[in-house]
C-alpha cells in the first residue's frame, strides 16, 4: 500500500496537475472562419463601445515578462528588476449583445478582505499582491453599470487575469481558448485551488471552436457574435489556449493582446516575453504573427497585456 501511494505521488509531481478542474465544453457561441475574413471590414469603424479600466497597479519580475536573453534586451541591458506594471479588464458594450468583459482585473475581496479572496495563502505570496495597489475592483466597477454583465472573454487562465472572476454573478458564461483548464503543469499543484475558487459557481467554461486557419494569419479565429465586430484570436504560446481578441470599436479597430505581450517596450522592440510563458518558440510565433498583422495595418490600435 504505501509503495503504490509513494507511486501515485510521484506521477503527480511528475506530471504535475490540470489548471482547473472546472467542467469545461466546446463553445456554442462564436462563428469559426478563416482569419482573412475579418480584414473585410477592419477599417469600418464598428458597433462596439470599448473601455478599458485599469483596476490596479503592480510591480512583478522584469524576466518574466520581457525574454532578457534576446540580443536587443542584452544590448538595452536590461536588468530583472521589478517592472510596473497594471491589470486591467476591457469592457465591451455591443449594441444588441449586451456587456462583455475582457478579462476580469481584481476581486473587490483582495482589497477589502484579502483573507477571504480567491486568490488567498500561498498564491497572494508567490504572486507578491502585497503590492498591488487595487484601483478599482470588478465588483465595484459592475454594481455602478445599467446593465448586468452578459458574459466574460478570457485571454487565459493565469491567476493574474482570472482574479476579479468571483465578483462576476454567478452562472454568467465564461469563454476561454482550448486547453486552458486541462493543461497539466506542475506550478498548477499550487494555483488549481485559487483558480477552481474564482471559478466557483460558474458555468462550464465554454472554448473557442478554433480550426487551422488556411492562411495562416493566426492559428485560428472565431467571429463571436457572427457579425464581424469582435474576434477571438488564436495566439499559443503563453499558455495552450492563449486568446487575443479584435474589437471594432466606434473609435476604430483595437487589439487586446493579453500575455502575447505584456509590456509596451517588449512589442516596440520585437522581443517576446520571457519566463512567464509555458511555450517558448510557439509564443515567438504568435508575437510574429501579431506584430505582423499591426504592421500591415497601422490604423488597428495595440493595448498590450499589462502596460498602457
Amino acid at each position: 500500500m504505501k509503495s503504490t501511494l509513494l507511486a501515485l505521488c510521484l506521477a503527480v509531481v511528475g506530471t504535475g496537475c490540470a489548471t482547473s478542474s472546472h467542467d469545461f465544453q466546446k463553445s456554442a457561441l462564436g462563428v469559426t472562419k478563416p482569419a482573412s475574413a475579418l480584414l473585410a471590414e477592419l477599417d469600418a469603424p464598428g458597433p462596439v463601445e470599448l473601455e478599458t479600466i485599469t483596476s490596479c497597479d503592480w510591480a512583478v519580475e522584469r524576466g518574466g515578462l520581457i525574454n532578457l536573453d534576446h540580443p536587443t534586451a542584452k544590448a538595452a541591458q536590461l536588468k530583472d528588476d521589478d517592472e510596473p506594471i497594471q491589470v486591467f479588464f476591457h469592457a465591451l458594450r455591443h449594441p444588441s449583445q449586451g456587456l462583455y468583459i475582457v478579462d476580469t482585473g481584481m476581486e473587490t475581496a483582495l482589497r477589502d478582505a484579502p483573507d477571504r479572496s480567491a486568490m488567498r495563502g500561498i498564491v497572494a505570496s508567490q504572486m507578491h499582491m502585497e503590492k498591488m495597489k487595487v484601483l478599482m475592483p470588478l465588483g465595484e466597477w459592475l454594481a455602478k453599470q445599467p446593465k448586468p454583465v452578459a458574459g466574460v472573454f478570457l485571454t487565459h487562465l493565469h491567476p493574474d487575469h482570472i482574479t476579479g472572476m468571483a465578483d462576476v454573478p454567478a452562472g454568467t458564461p465564461v469563454f476561454t481558448g482550448p486547453g486552458e483548464a486541462a493543461k497539466r503543469n506542475f506550478v498548477n499543484l499550487f494555483v488549481q485551488g485559487a483558480v477552481d475558487r474564482a471559478l466557483e459557481g460558474k458555468p462550464a467554461l465554454s472554448e473557442w471552436n478554433y480550426t487551422a486557419d488556411p492562411q495562416g494569419l493566426f492559428e485560428g479565429a472565431v467571429d463571436i457574435f457572427g457579425d464581424g465586430s469582435v474576434w477571438a484570436l488564436w495566439v499559443p504560446g503563453h499558455t495552450p489556449g492563449s486568446t487575443a481578441y479584435l474589437v471594432r470599436s466606434t473609435k476604430g479597430p483595437v487589439l487586446l493582446l493579453g500575455d502575447a505581450s505584456h509590456t509596451r517596450w517588449g512589442w516596440e522592440h520585437d522581443v517576446e516575453p520571457g519566463t512567464f510563458t509555458q511555450d517558448g518558440p510557439r509564443s515567438v510565433e504568435s508575437f510574429r504573427k501579431l506584430r505582423a498583422f499591426v504592421a500591415a495595418h497601422p490604423g488597428v490600435e495595440v493595448r498590450f497585456g499589462h502596460q498602457h
